[in-house]
């Protein structure tokens, strides 16, 4: 006969091991380190948002860390007198990871989000990153938390 005790954690630890094997799945295609978790927190922004601007760019610059790609979508942009403008952008920084033979063939990629924030304006074409971030990712500190150096 078992106890409350042992059903309550014979629970627990289905509900973990469900939670795990979902969280597996969904790391296929997009992972997050912790870096950008922080700052999408930081920016009020959602995984969903996040990877919306990755597939759907208003621009595509290359990023400051060697093999990364910065993608920029706008917020509430409008038509003035023929000209799109807008006040806030929403900028992501990520690396498309290694893969296997296997996912190249189904063209699924593993695409890992290093950073993501709000830009204030419009940003000029080189360089949209502010200081703050630049600062983190020359530090290192960004790519010791996460293992990626």
């Amino acid at each position: 006969m078992s106890s409350p005790y042992q059903d309550f954690v014979q629970k627990a630890k289905a509900r973990f091991a469900e939670k795990k094997k979902s969280q597996l799945s969904n790391k296929a295609e997009y992972q997050f380190t912790a870096h950008s978790q922080f700052k999408m927190t930081q920016y009020g922004l959602s995984p969903q948002k996040v990877k919306g601007v990755i597939r759907n760019p208003k621009r595509r610059e290359v990023g400051i860390v060697p093999k990364t790609v910065a993608v920029m979508q706008p917020v509430s942009a409008k038509k003035v007198d023929g000209k799109e403008i807008w006040k806030q952008e929403i900028w992501v920084m990520f690396i498309i990871r290694n893969q296997s033979a296997e996912a190249k063939m189904f063209g699924q990629q593993k695409i890992r989000i290093i950073s993501a924030w709000r830009y204030p304006g419009i940003s000029p074409k080189r360089n949209p990153i502010p200081l703050e971030i630049l600062r983190e990712l020359e530090s290192g500190e960004i790519f010791e938390e996460n293992g990626l150096l």
